[in-house]
């Protein structure tokens, strides 16, 4: 099973949101990274056939999705941001919807809305009025109903965006179950979303794909790059300007911890293994 993006490009009067993207997506976790405003939104809604694209084609199992319609639509699963709902719907009712909608049928719809709200802790409250819960119950809601039809694309923007910290370890380890099978694609800004379950990277900048490829090829391409070490406060403008520093941690008396990149280290600094978000902030800092 393979996705393919085919230098795809979508413009809004004078701006390109995305810039002639070339990619394939196969089994497995897709983190798609990037700041607010980088395409990763536009491009997942021409990738689920909200928008059609100003150029270029997606393919998937070798037949252009628009040529395949429903039939493409049938075997994908999207979550956006925030999903609408009707305020007087309960959950149950809100999925029997969504599941009409999604062509599933009534007898497995049943099996499946059951299965999922246990499978999210929402059974209790599956009578309940959507607008009645809180934040992280309506994140969920949205995912079983990105799930209904057990689709094979998963295509999610900000997976934890509500959710409390239990809550993401049972939807990373869910997400880790089924993506053996399925091609899973979580957009999102904030690299500790993706670190320990992305086994492929996508990262984009101003519209444009900066690097792709797995995640731990990439990341070990800092390998004897990242360095830690404590200075003093007076020093960081300085040192800000000659290195690319990651990150900062106070320190007492005065002193600072940075975490930084660089082929020559200051003095007294610790070599350190690098992370997900050394490299993308090596990335992005280059564009």
């Amino acid at each position: 099973m393979k996705l393919f993006i085919d230098k795809i490009s979508k413009e809004f009067k004078d701006l390109r949101a995305v810039d002639t993207i070339n990619l394939k997506f196969t089994e497995g976790i897709w983190g798609l990274l990037g700041p607010n405003g980088a395409g990763k939104t536009t491009l997942m809604r021409m990738m689920v056939g909200n928008i059609k694209p100003t150029r270029g084609k997606i393919i998937f199992d070798h037949k252009n999705i628009s040529e395949l319609g429903n039939k493409y639509l049938d075997r994908i699963g999207y979550l956006p941001q925030q999903f609408g709902y009707d305020k007087n719907q309960s959950v149950e009712d809100f999925l029997h919807y969504i599941g009409a909608l999604k062509g599933v049928d009534k007898q497995l719809r049943n099996t499946r809305i059951t299965q999922l709200l246990n499978q999210f802790n929402l059974s209790e409250v599956g009578r309940k009025k959507i607008d009645k819960l809180s934040g992280g119950m309506k994140r969920r809601v949205g995912i079983c109903q990105a799930m209904l039809n057990n689709p094979d694309i998963l295509i999610v923007d900000e997976p934890t965006a509500g959710l409390d910290i239990e809550e993401r370890r049972k939807f990373r380890q869910y997400l880790t179950t089924i993506s053996k099978e399925k091609i899973v694609i979580l957009s999102t800004h904030i690299t500790s979303d993706i670190e320990f379950i992305a086994n492929y990277l996508v990262i984009m900048e101003k519209g444009k794909v900066i690097a792709t490829g797995e995640s731990k090829s990439l990341i070990q391409t800092l390998e004897g790059k990242v360095f830690e070490s404590v200075i003093d406060e007076n020093d960081l403008g300085e040192l800000e300007n000659k290195y690319m520093i990651i990150n900062f941690r106070n320190e007492d008396k005065g002193k600072i911890l940075i975490r930084y990149l660089s082929d020559i280290p200051l003095k007294n600094s610790k070599s350190v293994s690098p992370a997900l978000n050394d490299f993308y902030l090596s990335k992005v800092k280059e564009v």
